[in-house]
């Protein structure tokens, strides 16, 4: 069997709504391996981050040069970086790594804690400079110096519009050729949003690392975030985590799909409930 290999470098989320725990869920649900080098380790739930604890560069190099060695990478998708000293560390192993890298400019949590500071986020021109695709949301944007600033480093760009106001959200791709591609959907109103970035872009990159082309990436990666949050399951008490499994428990749907006698997934759910 051939799967596409995906290599997270981002922060753990404790709380499991956002960062590598949502990317691992997402490449798994869309068909990938997930590999991961962790940047960060969080103490956070739906309320906000409570403490954070910086990997040392070295050490997240060494996840990354561990994966590579063996197991191999089809694509790479970036979120949480932690310092710039990281990012330097994560472009010098991603110079000499020819596959396509999808980078998450994470700055901010959904709750709204800061999770970069401007020393980072000056380090982040040189992660986008390697970048097949640039993720921000409007105000992570914004931030960086607008559509023209990041377009500039080379890579092609999505605009997220979740952060704009209005009933239909807006996101735009802008490929590195100028071609763009929009989509608009009815915006999904609940406050459990937690990771829906983090979501996207694993999302894209397990698309990427599967051969398809980066606006079919974008187009289902899109998609999987609308079921995910309108399959929310309204944990904790602020921003919750999306409902990555969309409602289901894919190992009963497995089962009953293997069954020679014709199972349904609600008697393999029985059996074991």
């Amino acid at each position: 069997m051939v799967i596409p290999r995906v290599l997270i470098v981002a922060g753990s989320d404790s709380g499991g709504g956002a960062g590598i725990q949502a990317d691992i869920k997402t490449v798994t649900m869309l068909g990938g391996h997930a590999m991961t080098a962790i940047t960060a380790i969080t103490a956070q739930n739906t309320l906000g981050v409570q403490a954070v604890h910086s990997v040392p560069a070295d050490m997240v190099v060494a996840q990354m040069r561990s994966v590579i060695a063996d197991i191999g990478v089809d694509a790479v998708k970036i979120g949480m970086i932690g310092s710039a000293a990281v990012a330097h560390a994560v472009a010098d192993v991603l110079d000499a790594l020819a596959v396509p890298v999808v980078f998450d400019p994470v700055m901010v949590a959904t709750s709204g804690s800061v999770l970069a500071d401007a020393e980072t986020i000056a380090a982040f021109a040189r992660l986008m400079r390697g970048a097949t695709i640039v993720t921000p949301n409007l105000p992570e944007l914004d931030v960086l110096g607008g559509e023209h600033a990041v377009r500039a480093h080379g890579a092609a760009l999505l605009v997220k519009g979740g952060h704009a106001d209005g009933d239909v959200v807006r996101d735009r791709l802008v490929a590195a050729d100028g071609a763009q591609t929009v989509w608009t959907h009815p915006r999904i109103v609940t406050r459990h949003s937690h990771g829906t970035g983090c979501t996207l872009a694993s999302g894209i990159a397990t698309g990427l690392a599967g051969g398809m082309a980066l606006a079919a990436a974008c187009d289902r990666a899109i998609a999987f975030v609308a079921a995910a949050l309108g399959k929310a399951p309204g944990l904790g008490g602020g921003h919750g985590p999306m409902g990555h499994a969309l409602g289901r428990t894919p190992y009963y749907d497995l089962s009953a799909a293997t069954d020679p006698d014709g199972g349904d997934a609600a008697a393999v759910a029985a059996k074991w409930s």
